[in-house]
């Protein structure tokens, strides 16, 4: 299993960034995925996940109407399209398979993103 986060960068508040996963080494057709983001000092915090279809999506309140989760099972890739950026984004964010039944989720190493001034 291998979960490849890109995209990430600093910007200042109000711009733009879109992250990209690429997936291998697993079916990702049948797995939900969610983003995870963990600032410095502080715990992981989930922000969003995407049902296998990518047809319903769930995002935390400190996110919802800015963020927007995505897939394109073709490429095995997952999205996440921040727009409207603010100093409270900057953390590390990390792609996450969800575990199916007893199984266990996995995480990549994740992307930088900052939004300063």
């Amino acid at each position: 299993v291998q979960l490849v986060e890109s995209g990430g960068g600093m910007v200042q508040p109000g711009g733009s960034l879109r992250l990209s996963c690429a997936a291998s080494g697993f079916m990702f057709s049948v797995f939900e995925m969610s983003w995870v983001r963990q600032a410095p000092g502080k715990e992981p915090e989930w922000i969003s996940r995407i049902d296998t279809t990518g047809r319903r999506t769930n995002y935390a309140d400190s996110v919802r109407g800015r963020f927007r989760i995505s897939r394109d099972n073709n490429k095995n890739t997952l999205y996440l399209q921040m727009n409207n950026l603010e100093p409270e984004d900057t953390a590390r964010y990390y792609c996450q398979r969800e575990a199916i039944g007893t199984g266990t989720r996995r995480r990549g190493q994740g992307t930088q993103v900052t939004v300063t001034v």
